[in-house]
């Protein structure tokens, strides 16, 4: 039987130019490089400058996503952003990405489910572009993660950095088969009971301010390895296929331990795990589409490859996907 997929046909990332290391943290901070790597993994991060906004980072991402898919910005009519960091509390940064794109009229707006935000947004692209709603669509996740942190707070600052990424989303035809082209199942979670693990402590109907991210680090970790793998389990099952037969599994860039953790929970063999923390650090809902860049740039992911995303984020929320290019 004929059924129409969304399928990823172009894929973009960007970071901002600037870089700062552990050792540059360790002069603000009472930390050391050892005591990051050694704990996170990370070693670096990208930080956006003060008159560079998320939707710059987003439009920059989308322009190469859009070059890759051999697509024109006109072409555009559904964008959905994934961010924690909006320009402004309204319009949605989408909109604003629209404008600076030069689309025309269309569908925008963003979806906030923090790190998990990539992952609900290309669900949400899915529902337009498979029910013929959007034939070109552009799902964003961008973050300027770095303007939510406390500078004196040596457990949340070293995480997390700024950057982009785009999937440009479109209709393929395909026989409802695992072995289509697209996105082939997800798997999305909230456990609202847990939102003091992870939140920011401030925002525009509670304080009047933006606030700073916060986290009891133990006990997300231990939430996240179980709980992902779940998720991961769930979405392999809803589109039909085996963990054993995945490619590529592209896990969102929080730490390296969890990534880890996730991948020998499932039995995932490490040499198929994209990992992009050491230089990223945690990008929120930019970190799938940038690790994914990242392998597809360097040849490792190709055309036809079955890929596993997935994520944790504020919530609690998780979720994952499969899908073949």
């Amino acid at each position: 039987m004929s059924v129409i997929r969304s399928a990823v046909t172009g894929v973009g990332s960007y970071l901002p130019e600037q870089v700062v290391t552990n050792a540059d943290l360790a002069k603000i901070v009472d930390t050391t490089d050892e005591w990051i790597v050694e704990r996170t993994g990370i070693r670096q991060r990208h930080k956006a400058r003060d008159d560079e906004p998320t939707s710059d980072l987003a439009v920059e991402a989308a322009r190469r996503a859009l070059l890759q898919a051999g697509r024109e910005a006109s072409e555009v009519d559904l964008i959905v952003v994934a961010t924690t960091t909006p320009d402004m509390t309204f319009p949605a940064t989408a909109s604003i990405v629209q404008r600076k794109l030069g689309c025309g009229v269309g569908i925008a707006f963003d979806v906030q489910a923090v790190c998990s935000g990539f992952v609900y947004a290309l669900s949400v692209a899915d529902g337009f572009v498979a029910r013929g709603l959007a034939k070109c669509a552009l799902v964003i996740g961008a973050e300027e993660m770095t303007r939510l942190m406390d500078w004196t707070d040596r457990t949340t600052c070293v995480l997390f950095g700024d950057g982009a990424g785009a999937f440009v989303v479109e209709p393929r035809e395909g026989q409802g088969a695992k072995t289509d082209q697209g996105l082939l199942g997800f798997a999305l979670r909230c456990d609202g009971a847990k939102t003091d693990l992870l939140y920011v402590d401030g925002g525009p109907a509670t304080t009047g301010t933006v606030g700073h991210l916060r986290m009891a680090g133990n006990q997300v970790f231990r939430h996240a390895v179980v709980n992902i793998a779940e998720a991961i389990t769930a979405a392999a099952q809803a589109s039909g296929i085996e963990i054993a037969d995945v490619d590529w599994f592209v896990p969102h860039q929080a730490n390296q331990r969890i990534i880890k953790g996730v991948g020998d929970r499932l039995g995932l063999d490490e040499n198929k795990v994209i990992s992009t923390v050491a230089t990223h650090a945690n990008t929120s809902a930019a970190s799938i589409p940038l690790a994914m860049d990242a392998a597809m740039q360097d040849g490792r992911i190709k055309t036809g490859d079955l890929v596993l995303l997935e994520a944790m984020g504020g919530g609690l929320t998780w979720g994952a996907c499969a899908l073949r290019l």
